[in-house]
């Protein structure tokens, strides 16, 4: 199972991003409880889980401060 690309969070609307940022942490509660009952079979799915919530909060950020995906880059940071 590939990570998920950032590009699939850019499409979302504002309202469902934060849907998703819900969603998400709520899956990642979820692992976590099966964890501590010794009932988790995936624990890949944390990397997963985790690598998903923190691209929908930069695009969350990014749009908060309005700023465009490649804003930044190597040759204009030199």
């Amino acid at each position: 199972m590939a990570l998920p690309k950032i590009e699939e969070v850019r499409k979302l609307t504002d309202e469902e991003l934060s849907e998703e940022i819900l969603a998400v942490k709520r899956e990642l509660f979820q692992l976590r409880l099966e964890q501590a009952t010794r009932r988790l079979e995936k624990p890949h799915l944390f990397k997963h889980k985790k690598h998903r919530l923190s691209q929908l909060l930069t695009v969350e950020r990014e749009r908060e401060l309005g700023i465009s995906p490649k804003a930044t880059t190597k040759s204009e940071e030199e």
